[in-house]
Parts: structure tokens; sequence; C-alpha cells
């Protein structure tokens, strides 16, 4: 069978090389420690600690503040010092525990689920806090609970890794295999009637090899070669190569029968279900040609940035661009003085900022941006509507279904900031929705 994949997208330098061959090393964090309370979509968790409590490694400090919504874990033992607003790699400060790490990591017990009924998964997912940890941050527990559960019939592990620069899930499918794989029989133990599907990038063929030895006895899993093609990891590009069913905006990924997680999301599954361990750690690359010792390092949450700088070897020269996450969706940061949360997937940092050092030029009428586009847009149009103000013909338009995944921007050889203006075009108009309603 050929490689899978889906329409338009593009192969930009993976710069891979640099971690994907280094094995994971344990970081244990030396300030205080900072736990947002909005690491997740949906309503901000609400703090069950208040200033001088002492709390333990795996200790609830913050309570889910609704149904979407997700708790947040200690994940060292200190004293909580204070609640208070705190910059985030978002760029905006959002309300936060601070806890002065005691470095004694003293741990609370952690007890497996024995009672595996439907209600008693989701039930210990929820209580785990996880989240999806690709990027989207949503509850886990909300995903696992499909309106209509029976006709859900392909669960697929997002293996992809299509971001340039990042090898986290990779070196997790090399390392600890077998957990990705409980995680997912886990899933599908509350889906009878569903088959479980690794999607995995044919730029990583020694996991492909790896997984789909391990999948031999697994009469529900398979493994699917993907093409290594960006934005091959988005939701939509992923159930459309894996199964040929195409979702839009207003659909659910369950709409299509679809279920789709991540390796790291599908690991917590397994740590929360078989260990009884909550969410409060994830492997994250440090990498970029700015960093001395590029690597995978599993990361407490609410740990300071620069201390992974500090992890990785600091700078071989001060970069002129930092980003949370990756270089096509990622955020950029203006200072390393933010927490790593759930989401953290990556710290890249590169010598030279050359997006900055390219200056925008008028539209040569190329068409480059409407044949790489996943969404079949036309993002020429569509950004100078969007410039324009006039947001209801965006929408008109479509310009909703716009995935923001950057592959306009990369291949406009005029250098113009689509993606810039698709991003606020899709959120007025979204907001005008909401106003109609």
């Amino acid at each position: 069978m050929g490689l899978l994949t889906f329409k338009g997208g593009l192969h930009p330098y993976d710069g891979k090389e640099l971690s994907k061959d280094k094995p994971i090393t344990e970081y244990l964090p030396q300030g205080e420690l900072v736990y947002p309370l909005s690491q997740h979509i949906g309503a901000p968790a609400v703090a069950c600690v208040k200033k001088g409590d002492r709390v333990l490694v795996g200790q609830k400090i913050a309570e889910a503040g609704g149904f979407v919504s997700a708790n947040i874990y200690s994940s060292v033992s200190g004293t909580v010092k204070k609640i208070e607003p705190r910059m985030t790699v978002s760029g905006n400060k959002v309300n936060a525990v601070v806890v002065e790490n005691d470095g004694e990591y003293e741990t609370v017990s952690f007890q497996p689920v024995t009672e595996k009924t439907n209600e008693a998964i989701i039930n210990a997912v929820k209580e785990a806090g996880i989240v999806g940890l690709g990027g989207a941050g949503f509850p886990t527990h909300v995903k696992l609970s499909p309106k209509e559960p029976d006709k859900i019939d392909t669960i697929i592990i997002n293996a992809a890794e299509c971001e340039p620069y990042i090898t986290a899930d990779y070196r997790c499918m090399m390392e600890i295999p077998e957990q990705l794989i409980s995680g997912l029989n886990i899933m599908l133990s509350l889906f009878p009637k569903a088959k479980g599907v690794i999607g995995i990038e044919d730029n990583k063929p020694e996991a492909i090899a790896k997984l789909t030895e391990m999948c031999k006895s697994e009469s529900r899993i398979e493994v699917a070669a993907l093409k290594t093609k960006y934005p091959q990891g988005a939701e939509r590009s992923l159930i459309y190569a894996v199964t040929g069913r195409a979702i839009n905006s207003s659909m659910l990924p369950a709409d299509a029968g679809c279920i789709v997680d991540n390796v790291a999301t599908a690991i917590a599954i397994h740590e929360a279900i078989t260990l009884g361990k909550p969410l409060y750690e994830r492997v994250v690359t440090v990498t970029g040609d700015a960093i001395k010792n590029p690597g995978n390092f599993k990361v407490k949450n609410g740990t300071n940035a620069a201390e992974l700088v500090e992890a990785a070897g600091g700078f071989k020269s001060q970069p002129e661009k930092v980003i949370s996450g990756g270089p096509m969706m990622g955020m950029a940061l203006s200072t390393l003085d933010v927490p790593c949360a759930k989401t953290f997937s990556s710290l890249l940092c590169f010598t030279k900022d050359e997006v900055a050092a390219c200056e925008p030029s008028n539209c040569i009428r190329c068409g480059r941006c409407i044949s790489v586009c996943p969404a079949g847009l036309m993002p020429t149009k569509l950004s100078e509507i969007a410039d324009h103000g006039d947001f209801a013909l965006f929408d008109e338009l479509n310009g909703c279904e716009c995935v923001e995944c950057g592959c306009c921007s990369y291949i406009c050889p005029a250098k113009r900031r689509l993606t810039q203006s698709m991003k606020t075009g899709r959120r007025e108009a979204m907001a005008l929705r909401r106003k109609k309603k």
C-alpha cells in the first residue's frame, strides 16, 4: 500500500537530526514552579490550595472549572508561595499557583485503576488532568465521551510529529513504545467497534519498524506509514489520510467516526490507568542552531523555560528567535521567563530570525499559496479581504476553514504575512458568527 497523505501541504526542512538520536533525560527543576490555571481549552482550573500550604508531587493544586476544563497537579514538593497572574507563552498573564521547590520530591501514593469500566476509565482520565499534549490542550475525557460512542470506528494516534525540529514523540516511540500501545488499547476498550491506527511519517522508519513489530500480536491495532508532508499531523489532514473522510470547521472528529490523540496523550492515559499517576510531566525537545546540546527532556510541569536552555548546555550564541512549539505554528517568545505548561512540547532557539529579515512585497499572483493550502482555500484573496476588514465576506468565502498551519506564508515568494491575516480574519469572522446566534 502507498503512503497515506492529504491534499496540499509542503515539506520544509525538518531539522530533526539535531535531537532525534538524543535519549530522553529527566530534568529536575531548581527554582520556583509556576502552574498557570489555564493550560487547556475551556474554563480555567480553580486553585484548591492557598499560600503557605505544603504540597507533594502528584497532589492536586487546582480543580477543573467545568466539564471542558482540567485538573492541575504539583510536579514538585514544596510550599505555595502565592497565587497571582504570571506571564505564559501566549504573551498573556493568567492566574497561576506558584510553588517553592524544596528539592525533596516527596510524592503522594498512586493507586492504579482496578475497575476497568468505561465510566471508571473516563473518570480516571478526567481526574488525572489529561489534555491533548500535541498543542491544542483539549480535555481528553471530553474527547473520550462522544455523543454517539457506537459510531466511533477508528482511533488514530497522531505519531506524525510533522512540525520541524520537534522529536519528543519520536523518542517516546523509540524508548517506551509499550506505553503508547497500552494507552491506545485502553482507549480501544471504550469503543468495541473501533480499530486503532498509529500514523507515523515515513521520515521515521525506525519508529515504523519498531511499532509494526510490536503490534503484530495486536488484532485491533495497525501502523500506517504516512507521507512526510506538513501539516500531516493536523487533525483534519490526518483523518483524511487514514480514512479518506473529510471534516470541516463545524464538525468534530467524532462526526467522522474518529478520535484522534497524539503519542504523549496516549502515554499519559496509560500512566493514569495502570499507575494512577496524574499528568504533571512530559517530554520536551530543546533544540535549534543556537543551542549547544540539543536534546529531549522529561520536564516537570511549571518548570521555567530558561532552565531548559541551561539543561541543554546553554546558548552557543544569543538567539534572535525563540519559539515555544514548532516553527510553523508555535509561539514566538519575548522572554524565557515563562513556565512549561502541559502543551509545551518544545523550545526552539535560532541564531537568526529569518521571518523578520524578510520584507513583504506585492502579491505576484503565482498561486503557490493555493496549491499548498490543506483546506483548499485561496489565502491570497482571503488575506486581502481580512486586511480590509470585511469579515462577513471572509466567512462567506469559507475563510473559517483555515487551520492556521502557516503553509501559505512559508511558500509565498513575496514573503507576505498571509497566515497572520488569515488568523485575524478567522477570529473576527467567528466572533461575528457568535453575535448572530
